[in-house]
């Protein structure tokens, strides 16, 4: 078998490579276009996470041989836009607000992320600027700064601001070297400890991760779209926000299948939190690092308070270098690491056709907790797993190259582009697929496809359901192995709701 960004990555993750054969691709030319390999990039983190499900599954039910897992480059697409999908009784989410955009400034661009209202505030205050001001207020202002010193001040004020950078900047700028010199996925056993078995399984479907306990610790899309592919498998996955800061509803309802959701004081609530560790399994956060270790929840408390837990980590920089507390977003990534500048012209930036360092970043993150419960079956140990955004970013700019050191990079940032963003909005509205608005049938349903479809025809990968936050079109997960699920086996309900303790105790 030639070498692959699929082969490679199961490499890293400490995969065996003779499974690689039980894998088999649907490959669709127009799914996710783009100048960087988009496409391969998904496909290769929806295929690894598959396999481990899949080889997962096989061990705990016995099984001669791993199930073969099938990659449809058109389910996939389908799920990296899934937000663009979603109708919450046929209302259409939004995904962007007004002031998270690009920018001109005196000498370039920037990107801002004020989707939250307390990072609007951030920023405008950053600014100077009253809670009232407007897009017009705002773009006169940057206009007159430097997309560094914007950067900085926003930044200095726990506001979001990037100033786009070419991918050979972002190689020689301090974080990127950091970045560039780490693994894909970070993977480590910090002792010797004797990880509980998992129980035998039998039944239809196979659910390889079921009896798994997951203390989802996330926000947005990277880390919860992990959790949602761990619930698809089986798992018990508890997500749990603070009640003072809610999430959006429909980045809730996209990312909430599968799982429970419930608030919890972390401060107030000690004895509740230290409910939840003492029984759970995996531990995945996905706030900024440092956030959240004044609760004990660094990974490696985590690991001294709770011996034989799989603890996962998200981050967008990296948690190290000079910017390994800073906040950060998909957007904001692709901008910094060049990604804005290789998809734009040299008038404007641009973006991928997805958020696609978030959607695979986050099957990336599930493969890697699936493949740590399959090494505890064989030599126990506390393990911590680790993934970046930025570092997901470094090897789709470098070509999918370098797993293990990046070389040259491979792409022209000065070519001129054919779906950037305009001045006047966020690139990634501006990559929104036309006719994604489909009307689809009243079950869950994965339909059949030709390798000759161009991907642009999301309707057969989608489907629709009831659930207490209303009726609900929706991307079909794109995990898939022979006896595996096809769907969720519950759809989100409405946030914050649900008890704070697991499934089945009093």
């Amino acid at each position: 078998m030639t070498h692959s960004p699929m082969a490679g990555v199961w490499e890293e993750l400490g995969g065996d490579p003779a499974l690689l054969h039980r894998v088999s691709t649907v490959v669709r030319p127009g799914a996710l276009e783009a100048r960087l390999p988009v496409r391969e990039l998904a496909r290769a983190c929806v295929g690894v996470c598959a396999l481990a499900g899949a080889e997962l599954g096989a061990r705990r039910a016995g099984l001669a041989e791993v199930p073969r897992v099938r990659v449809d480059d058109g389910a996939v697409a389908t799920a990296f836009v899934s937000e663009r999908h979603l109708l919450i009784d046929g209302r259409a989410p939004v995904t962007f607000a007004p002031l998270s955009r690009f920018w001109r400034t005196a000498d370039g661009w920037v990107r801002t992320h004020a989707n939250y209202p307390h990072h609007r505030a951030r920023l405008l205050g950053a600014l100077g600027l009253a809670d009232d001001a407007t897009v017009e207020d705002v773009a006169g202002l940057l206009a007159e700064r430097s997309a560094s010193e914007v950067e900085e001040t926003v930044n200095g004020a726990g506001g979001l601001a990037v100033a786009l950078r070419t991918a050979v900047e972002w190689a020689a700028h301090e974080q990127g070297i950091r970045v560039a010199g780490r693994p894909l996925v970070e993977r480590e056993r910090v002792d010797s400890v004797r990880a509980r078995v998992l129980a035998p399984l039998d039944g239809d479907p196979l659910l390889p991760a079921s009896g798994v306990r997951v203390l989802d610790l996330t926000r947005v899309i990277a880390g919860p779209v992990a959790t949602r592919t761990l619930a698809l498998l089986g798992a018990d996955v508890l997500r749990v926000d603070a009640p003072q800061l809610p999430e959006h509803s429909d980045a809730h309802a996209d990312t909430g299948f599968g799982k429970r959701s419930a608030t919890l004081d972390l401060a107030a609530d000690r004895r509740v939190l230290e409910d939840l560790l003492a029984a759970a399994d995996v531990v995945v956060t996905g706030y900024r690092p440092g956030s959240l270790d004044r609760f004990g929840l660094s990974p490696e408390a985590l690991a001294e308070r709770r011996p034989g837990l799989v603890v996962a980590q998200l981050s967008a920089w990296g948690a190290y270098g000079p910017w390994g507390e800073r906040r950060g977003f998909d957007s904001l990534v692709q901008v910094a690491t060049g990604i804005a500048a290789v998809e734009g012209s040299p008038e404007r930036p641009g973006a991928l056709p997805a958020q696609a360092l978030d959607h695979g970043t986050g099957y990336l993150l599930a493969a890697a907790v699936l493949r740590a419960l399959i090494e505890q079956g064989d030599e126990g140990g506390t393990r911590l797993v680790r993934a970046a955004l930025a570092r997901t970013a470094a090897w789709l700019v470098n070509g999918l190259n370098g797993l293990n050191g990046l070389n040259g990079l491979v792409h022209d940032e000065g070519a001129a582009g054919s779906g950037s963003a305009a001045d006047s909005g966020s690139a990634d509205d501006a990559r929104s697929a036309a006719g994604s608005r489909s009307a689809v049938g009243s079950g869950s349903a994965v339909g059949s496809s030709s390798a000759a479809d161009s991907g642009d025809e999301p309707g057969r990968w989608l489907a629709e359901r009831d659930s207490g936050i209303g009726r609900l079109r929706y991307a079909l997960p794109p995990v898939s192995f022979a006896g595996g699920p096809a769907d969720w086996a519950r759809p989100p309900g409405p946030w914050g709701t649900d008890p704070a303790r697991w499934a089945g105790q009093a």
